[in-house]
């Protein structure tokens, strides 16, 4: 019995793996099933012998997006201990996405927001979740910062957290929209700009 739970488990996990660029870059309704059999070369039988339909596949798969993107952030963010230093990290990550692989599709919460606003109550939940994650995590590292004596005791966490998330986003949908780098690195260099005033 545990060797079958494995093997499903697995399974389960190579679908998601496979399908996961696909939803990030197509969205859930340009997502087809013909997609995902295309990705997997698994059976549309044993795609849903794992998952019950389309929608838990959907939900599986920005949850994988959004952890790819958050432990690849993490990791930059803990090789240095300087606040300033961490919060630059997100410049310096966004500034290139367009060239690391799997951020190429695009942030999985612009892309899914925007598409599951009003059509895919339980998306727009996940992506509403990652967002108040990523919210909180900007703000933990301004308050450590402030804390620290690294950050100016003045800096309001919460407009920090905004700015930066609406400055990445707003960036990321111009570069996908034209395909250029151009606007972006404009709009990182600012952001680095902004962030380094914030030094103490």
């Amino acid at each position: 019995m545990r060797d079958t739970n494995s093997k499903s488990e697995r399974t389960k996990q190579f679908i998601i793996e496979k399908t996961a660029p696909v939803f990030n870059e197509k969205g859930y309704a340009g997502t087809s099933l013909t997609d995902l059999t295309r990705v997997t070369k698994l059976t549309k039988g044993s795609i849903y012998g794992n998952f019950e339909n389309k929608d838990e596949v959907a939900l599986a798969a920005f949850d994988y997006n959004f952890n790819r993107i958050s432990v690849y952030i993490k990791e930059r963010i803990l090789a240095t201990d300087h606040s300033i230093e961490r919060l630059l990290v997100y410049p310096t990550v966004y500034s290139d996405f367009l060239k690391i692989p799997f951020l190429k599709p695009g942030c999985p919460i612009l892309n899914t927001s925007t598409e599951a606003d009003d059509t895919h109550p339980q998306l727009k939940e996940k992506a509403n979740s990652a967002l108040a994650l990523w919210k909180a995590s900007i703000e933990n590292q301004v308050k450590r910062g402030i804390e620290r004596g690294e950050i100016k005791a003045a800096t309001n966490p919460t407009e920090v957290a905004l700015v930066l998330m609406s400055l990445i986003e707003g960036a990321i949908m111009i570069a996908k929209v034209t395909g250029s780098s151009h606007e972006l690195s404009i709009t990182m260099n600012f952001l680095e700009k902004l962030i380094l005033e914030l030094k103490v």
